[in-house]
């Protein structure tokens, strides 16, 4: 007689993931290095992708060399025409960008993937924003959002890469609200090699945004482009 296999109970009692694939993402910042990777890599993975910039024009031109798609606008046609909506705008605009569309983003999963960073003869080093970090800022400044944190770990110069099918890195995932945190956790799924993973809520946003400073430090010691992997999960 045949024996059945054994099952883990850990396994079959997983909830199947979350199917997101219906849902329009926004990349604010999506003409720079990180957002443009995003886009690249989640219209790559049949997701419906706009880039906002500052102007349409500049939008329009960048999604039109990704492809795949992807539509560009300005930043307030982004924030209106998406159900998520990524900030990758750097560091020194992220309150201004974010106060300016805060009509457009309420009721909107808006994921923060900004790492506030400073430069020196050392090299990178984390700053401190007053309200904690960039995700809680932008949970200051967008009270009606569903504000998560997510993306902070990822080479821009390998999502940018056509010729590398998968990355292998897991994503963090921090949120007040459960169901937008899976949200942004099946997002990251989308992407091949990628994993998202719980990590907490906003008030430990900062840590994880300031590690990307030990990973800059680690890439140029080893001339790596260095991503993260949680065990035991």
């Amino acid at each position: 007689m045949t024996q059945p296999e054994s099952v883990n109970p850990a396994a079959a009692a997983a909830p199947a993931p979350l199917d997101v694939s219906s849902l329009v993402v926004g990349v604010l910042g999506g003409t720079g290095d990180q957002g443009r990777g995003l886009a690249y890599r989640l219209a790559k993975a049949g997701q419906q992708v706009v880039i906002g910039s500052r102007t349409a024009e500049r939008a329009v031109a960048a999604a039109e060399e990704l492809g795949l798609g992807v539509r560009g606008a300005d930043n307030a046609a982004c924030a209106r025409e998406s159900d998520i909506v990524i900030v990758a705008v750097p560091w020194d605009g992220h309150a201004g960008t974010l106060a300016a569309l805060r009509e457009e983003l309420a009721g909107k999963i808006v994921v923060d993937c900004v790492n506030p960073l400073g430069f020196d003869k050392q090299g990178a080093y984390a700053l401190k924003p007053e309200e904690g970090s960039a995700a809680q800022q932008a949970a200051a400044l967008l009270p009606d959002s569903r504000v998560t944190a997510a993306f902070h770990h990822l080479s821009a110069v390998l999502l940018q890469d056509a010729s590398i099918e998968e990355i292998d890195t897991d994503v963090m995932v921090l949120g007040e609200d459960r169901a937008a945190t899976e949200i942004v956790q099946a997002l990251a799924g989308r992407i091949p090699g990628m994993r998202g993973i719980f990590a907490g809520r906003l008030r430990n946003a900062h840590q994880v945004e300031s590690l990307v400073a030990n990973l800059i430090s680690v890439n140029r010691r080893y001339k790596a482009h260095a991503g993260l992997r949680i065990t035991d999960v």
